[in-house]
């Protein structure tokens, strides 16, 4: 008797494309990297289940095929910033929302900011304002950086050391993005409806680089730097 998940895919797949797909989602390797991944409270990388996995185990081969498996599935195994999770298909989220549960919304300020960060970072407080052509309030950032969706990432090397922004993962998880070169551009926002009225002509949505990729006039952020923005305690004890 044929499994219920073939079902799904003799439409698409050739029978021996099926067959080996089985034999390698019934592996133990796949079978343990299914439950590495579903047990995580957070994604996953492939070094971390390279590490508890069978020596040998093809760990990429293994993802890409659970990732077709359950692509059709109630839940999806997704491919964020190179890591790797569990998250309901998009179209159940009205299915698992609890009931009375609202959505927090952004403040229009916060998801300018929010996008100006995703699209141009590393960005600073004052090219921020650059773009808007107004002022930020600090509490405009505090929401997107309490939210897990920004994060200090560098400090710029010009006077002051201004302290750049960048996207983190939650926020490509919480948009459905595998990396921040998925954003949309001009053409997609168009499309979107998300764009309207006159558009400036030559108007370009810039591409993002990834948001763990220094720029050449951009340091990491140090503890010291952490300590003088509030984030950990002298001596190094994070703040609560």
């Amino acid at each position: 008797m044929s499994k219920p998940w073939r079902r799904d895919v003799t439409d698409v797949l050739a029978p021996e494309t099926i067959a080996l797909m089985g034999d390698i989602l019934n592996s133990d390797a796949a079978r343990a990297a299914e439950a590495l991944i579903f047990a995580s409270a957070n994604p996953v990388s492939e070094h971390y289940l390279t590490e508890r996995l069978p020596r040998g185990a093809d760990v990429p081969r293994i993802l890409a095929e659970l990732s077709r498996f359950y692509a059709a599935r109630g839940v999806n195994l997704v491919k964020i910033d190179g890591f790797w999770a569990f998250r309901t298909a998009a179209d159940l989220s009205f299915a698992v929302r609890q009931e009375g549960q609202e959505p927090k919304k952004l403040s229009r300020a916060a998801l300018e900011v929010l996008a100006i960060i995703a699209y141009h970072q590393p960005v600073t407080r004052a090219e921020i304002e650059d773009v808007r052509g107004v002022q930020t309030s600090k509490g405009t950032l505090d929401v997107l950086l309490e939210a897990g969706w920004v994060k200090f990432r560098g400090r710029r090397r010009t006077p002051g050391r201004p302290v750049t922004f960048g996207t983190t993962r939650d926020f490509l998880d919480h948009f459905g993005l595998e990396e921040i070169r998925d954003l949309p551009g001009i053409e997609e926002l168009k499309a979107a409806g998300l764009l309207t009225g006159r558009i400036p002509a030559g108007l370009s949505a810039p591409i993002p680089k990834s948001d763990d990729e220094l720029a050449g006039d951009e340091d990491p952020i140090t503890q010291l730097d952490l300590e003088e923005l509030g984030l950990l305690t002298p001596g190094g004890e994070a703040d609560e």
